[in-house]
């Protein structure tokens, strides 16, 4: 989705950002995710990045194996940050966004604000790549990754809208499937923190076959 901004490194993002601490939830660069946001202090949250002109929110998953106090859980030390590139109120209270990510980034500490919502100092220069579309995409085994689709829609009885998946570059396609895969948060951190997309597009597949052998449905010829 195009943007109106221009984000071409990180020095174009600024260093402490609002984070939304989601289980399950994986955003990565240049992919789309919609949000359903109704608690008073996300609401606040997005009033204060319309506001404040960057429209930026930090998307990062809670590591509740490391939380002591579950009102304010630790948080894993990688996210995405994106940008809202659509909003539209519920007429209830609610807004329905769009978020569209840019960049990665580690979390450097956690600030101490007097805003209800948390916001994080990060850092985006790990992954710098981020900033460059499609980068290291031919490296990406497509075949693999359809292959494993395939078998994934037919042990579940799903469709999917071939032509689209077909005519997807392979940067959107890894991506868009790992965001929407349906593995808890562990394996989506593990899809996030991948350091390129060809190795994204690996661990998507493993986790998928892995998915398919518990099920008794996978291939008895591994994926190469």
């Amino acid at each position: 989705m195009p943007i109106n901004a221009e984000y071409r490194g990180p020095g174009d993002l600024p260093q402490v950002i609002p984070v939304f601490p989601l289980p399950g939830a994986l955003l990565l660069p240049r992919g789309q995710m919609p949000l359903n946001i109704f608690e008073p202090r996300y609401l606040a949250m997005v009033d204060d990045a319309l506001r404040d002109g960057h429209r930026l929110i930090g998307m990062i998953q809670p590591d509740t194996s490391h939380s002591h106090d579950e009102s304010r859980p630790a948080l894993f030390r990688v996210g995405c940050v994106g940008r809202i590139t659509q909003l539209a109120e519920a007429g209830d209270g609610r807004y329905i966004l769009e978020l569209t990510g840019i960049a990665r980034f580690k979390v450097i500490e956690e600030m101490t604000v007097l805003t209800a919502y948390r916001q994080c100092k990060v850092d985006y220069f790990p992954y710098i790549d981020d900033f460059i579309a499609r980068k290291g995409e031919e490296a990406v085994d497509r075949e693999a990754l359809l292959t494993v689709l395939t078998d994934f829609l037919t042990a579940n009885n799903l469709k999917v809208d071939w032509e689209g998946v077909e005519s997807a570059p392979n940067e959107a396609l890894v991506n868009a499937l790992a965001m929407m895969s349906p593995y808890g948060p562990a394996e989506k951190q593990a899809l996030l923190e991948a350091p390129d997309l060809k190795t994204r597009a690996e661990v998507l597949v493993a986790l998928t076959e892995i998915e398919l052998a518990k099920t008794g449905t996978s291939d008895d010829t591994p994926l190469q």
